[in-house]
């Protein structure tokens, strides 16, 4: 079985940030961690101290564990929910970047 880290920054629709962390608290995390494979999920927030000080891009941060032999199949049933009753998608999230990474 192959593991996997699925990352994703994220931050929440300007105006819109406790609708946004109830719904993935809440909801998101929940409905994730319902997909076969995923083994764990962690959320993060920005720090108030950086070493680099500045802007950074994103304020939130969630890291999944996956445990699949086929990262494609993941994948589509990962899209295949998206936007459904399985993974509600909420209109309080603002941008994200979501990118899978592989155990070495």
């Amino acid at each position: 079985m192959c593991r996997y880290i699925f990352a994703v920054h994220s931050n929440a629709a300007e105006g819109r940030e406790q609708e946004y962390n109830d719904w993935y608290s809440n909801h998101h995390l929940k409905d994730l961690l319902a997909i076969p494979g995923v083994v764990s999920a962690r959320r993060l927030t920005l720090a108030e101290l950086q070493i680099h000080p500045g802007p950074q891009p994103f304020r939130y941060f969630c890291l999944y564990e996956i445990e699949t032999n086929d990262l494609q199949e993941f994948i589509d049933e990962l899209t295949a929910r998206a936007g459904t009753q399985r993974m509600r998608v909420s209109s309080s999230l603002g941008n994200s970047l979501p990118v899978f990474w592989k155990v070495i």
